[in-house]
Parts: structure tokens; C-alpha cells; sequence
């Protein structure tokens, strides 16, 4: 088999990252004195920070955005993303995908900084070979589209072909966007709103394993 690149998503696909963001919000909100818009819940993980904090802001209270964030990013950047739990199967899934001729990377919305402590909390600094983010790039990129796509230019001019495995709507049309096959995770935060092929469902991590050993797989890319 071709060497192959596999690019995952983190939130939601890797990992569940929703008690480690949900805490850090309910820090930000409490210490700025100000109540939600609406509940605090999973349905709000994934998009970059500051559309999500906005999103449960009041409008009366949209000035204080900038101070939210901060406060967000010291909680969540010293304590709450040690309460980021890897869903069941990844673990195994990652020590499968590290015997074989695959080369994995990471491209998330989350701010990299925070990506970064979390790869090296969960011992993953030497599985991945590279970890993108949106403000990884100078200046930071405006959506996940772009930077798959100057992901995919990078990976492309080696010569090999990424794919991209995600669990929201967003992924998926981030990927058609630039070209780049998509498999859903549906164990993450998409629930059942994204619409893509049968063949592209993931219903376990360890289905990823299987899909790349069909000889088809290697010959999907959409250049």
C-alpha cells in the first residue's frame, strides 16, 4: 500500500473536548459577570472560539467579547483542557495507523496553542506529523477551507493524496470545498446533519482501519 495522509479533525472526531471547553466558558462568563444568552452545551463545539462565545453573548453585553475570550484562553489554556476526554477506540486506532504507511496530521479550528498542550498531554507529540490550526498561519486564516486547502497543496506537491476525517457539516464541506475526500466520524458532535456518502460513515474509529486496507481507498482523491 502507497504511503497515505490522514488528516483528522481534533474536536469531536479525536477527542471530546466539550467538559474541557464547556468548563473554561462557564470560568470566562462567571468571572466577566455575565449570563449566557443560553445554555452552555455541546451543541456549540466547533466553531472558532470567538464565533462560538458570541454566539451565547447577550447583545447588551456584546462589548465585552474581547475580555471573554481572554478569560476563556487562561482558564481553559492552564487548567480545563486536561478535561479533554479521547472517545473510545482513538488510542487503539492511532497505535494501529503507527505501524503502517500512514502519515496522520491534525487541522482544527482550536487555537494552537491549546491543540499543542493537549497532543502532548495525551503522549500524541510523535504521532502526528504535523498539527494545523487556523492560527498557525500569520496572519490566521479566516476558515477551515483555506486551511485544508494550503494543507493539501503542501501534502499534494509530495505527491500523495490526504484525506480528511471530521464530524460536523463544516469538515465535510470544508473538504468538498478543496477537493479533499472526507470520512464522517458520527460518534462526534455532528449528530446526523451531515450529509455524505454511505461508504464515507465511520460508525467506530476502528472502521478507518479497515477503509484504508481497501485497496479503493488509496485511489479516491478527487485532484
Amino acid at each position: 500500500m502507497k504511503m497515505l495522509d490522514i488528516v483528522f479533525d481534533l474536536d469531536g472526531t479525536l477527542i471530546d473536548s466539550a467538559p474541557s471547553i464547556l468548563v473554561s466558558m462557564q470560568a470566562a462568563f462567571e468571572q466577566a459577570g455575565i449570563t449566557p444568552s443560553r445554555p452552555l452545551t455541546p451543541a456549540l463545539i466547533g466553531p472558532p472560539l470567538a464565533q462560538t462565545l458570541r454566539s451565547v453573548l447577550p447583545d447588551t453585553k456584546a462589548h465585552a467579547l474581547p475580555s471573554l475570550i481572554e478569560g476563556f484562553k487562561r482558564h481553559y489554556d492552564t487548567a480545563g483542557y486536561k478535561q479533554a476526554r479521547v472517545y473510545p477506540g482513538v488510542q487503539d486506532m492511532l497505535h494501529a495507523l503507527s505501524q503502517m504507511q500512514v502519515s496522520l496530521y491534525i487541522a482544527t479550528n482550536k487555537r494552537i496553542a491549546p491543540t499543542r498542550l493537549i497532543v502532548e498531554y495525551l503522549g500524541w507529540s510523535t504521532r502526528f506529523a504535523g498539527v494545523y490550526a487556523l492560527d498557525f498561519y500569520h496572519p490566521a486564516l479566516a476558515h477551515k477551507a483555506i486551511m485544508l486547502q494550503c494543507l493539501r497543496q503542501s501534502l499534494a506537491e509530495r505527491g500523495r493524496a490526504p484525506f480528511y476525517v471530521g464530524d460536523r457539516s463544516e469538515d465535510a464541506e470544508a473538504a468538498q470545498a478543496c477537493g479533499m475526500p472526507f470520512l464522517w466520524a458520527s460518534w462526534g458532535y455532528g449528530g446526523d446533519c451531515v450529509a455524505v456518502l454511505p461508504a464515507s460513515v465511520l460508525a467506530a474509529p476502528a472502521q478507518l482501519l479497515c477503509a484504508i486496507r481497501n485497496p479503493h481507498f488509496a485511489q479516491e482523491d478527487k485532484q
